[in-house]
């Protein structure tokens, strides 16, 4: 009992449920410094995640060898084919169940939120996808040139990167976690505006756990290997991407989880989870996708035509793999998809970014989960092709 209460997943749940009580009972005075401490550590778990990004692709780059270019083409094709798959699984369920919903929404009177008391900016030292881009370039070029030091620099840093990640990144997460639910309790959020649009984000979650069954089958079916041995592991990460709604905060407690697995190939961990971390959002564009089909509905009263999504769901998927891990990344990256293919207008901007914010946690879990699956895939493609696990 001792040993659960002091679990990662056991601390985040109660972070959750403890930040969304105070929220309801904290005055104004109080949230100035709930506020300023989420804005101090988001800034701190913001600032190092691409260090994680470099220092777990490009290391896991080296070690792949002339195997490296083959498996990145491989990541990248799944990781697109699973997000579009998922586009078109929520075009399909919004033909067939938004005209029979009910929804009434209500998205005012939100109270504001304070302003810090103290503010401390920590720049990253580039963007996500510089990061991940400079992981690529460096981690190929060092293969491509046999660089030995390159090669063992890299190791190095990765052991620093890891450091920082358990002495740093997980202590601090359910402090942060507890400040940003506190927040979203204090001004409304979820429980004024969560009602409104029960409905939709019950069938969205519905969507995220069957396109995750759906995932996962395909990959055990390919690799051989349970499932579960790899899903069982996942329950903090899960939780930690509820709580943080970043699959890139997330990428931690991620790792951990995925190298616990005894079914994934470490070095197919170590090069995939950080990369999908990134490219694959599954859940997020199967719960935008739905969620702009229902605004539609909403605001110019008719679904957009099969064609419209069609094209919308294909630039979608190539979109995702470009927005960043961060809340509400996917969302942003594609606002010129929203107005241009969609022809959304600023009502209908607005109240798209205002009900993906209201599960954006749960779209970045089913991102998270998901990337799982996808490094299941990546071992049985591995064993498949007779490539030697690198340590």
């Amino acid at each position: 009992m001792k040993k659960f209460a002091s679990s990662l997943p056991f601390r985040l749940f109660v972070a959750l449920l403890a930040g969304i009580l105070l929220g309801q009972f904290f005055g104004e005075g109080a949230m100035k410094v709930v506020v300023s401490l989420q804005h101090v550590l988001g800034q701190l778990i913001t600032f190092c995640v691409p260090l994680i990004v470099i220092g777990f692709i490009a290391p896991s780059i080296t070690r792949l060898g002339s195997n490296a270019s083959r498996l990145l083409g491989v990541a990248v094709v799944i990781a697109y084919v699973s997000s579009i798959c998922a586009a078109f699984m929520s075009t399909a369920a919004g033909y067939a169940l938004i005209p029979h919903l009910s929804i009434v929404t209500d998205i005012e009177d939100l109270k504001e939120l304070p302003e810090l008391v103290f503010q401390l900016n920590i720049p990253q030292i580039m963007p996500v996808m510089s990061a991940l881009a400079f992981s690529l370039l460096v981690g190929l070029a060092a293969v491509w040139t046999r660089s030995q030091l390159t090669c063992s620099l890299l190791e190095e840093f990765q052991n620093i990167v890891l450091k920082i990640v358990e002495c740093v990144m997980i202590p601090v997460l359910p402090f942060y976690i507890c400040a940003t639910f506190c927040n979203l309790s204090y001004e409304g959020m979820i429980t004024h505006q969560l009602p409104a649009f029960v409905q939709i984000i019950l069938i969205v979650m519905i969507g995220h756990y069957i396109w995750l069954a759906v995932l996962y089958l395909i990959a055990a079916a390919y690799s051989g290997r349970s499932p579960w041995e790899v899903l069982r592991h996942y329950g903090p990460a899960y939780l930690t991407a509820v709580g943080t709604m970043s699959s890139a905060a997330t990428l931690s407690v991620a790792l951990d989880g995925a190298r616990k697995s005894s079914v994934l190939r470490r070095d197919m961990v170590d090069f995939g989870i950080p990369l999908f971390a990134n490219i694959h959002l599954c859940g997020s564009v199967l719960t935008e996708v739905f969620f702009c089909m229902t605004i539609s509905r909403m605001l110019y009263g008719q679904l957009p035509g099969i064609g419209t999504m069609i094209l919308f769901c294909v630039l979608l998927g190539i979109f995702a793999i470009g927005a960043p891990g961060v809340p509400g990344g996917t969302v942003m990256a594609s606002l010129g998809l929203i107005t241009s293919v969609l022809g959304f207008d600023d009502a209908g901007t607005a109240l798209m970014l205002a009900i993906f914010a209201l599960q954006d946690s749960f779209g970045t879990a089913c991102n998270v989960t998901g990337d799982g699956a996808l490094t299941l895939f990546l071992t049985g493609y591995a064993e498949k092709h007779h490539l030697d696990e690198t340590h």
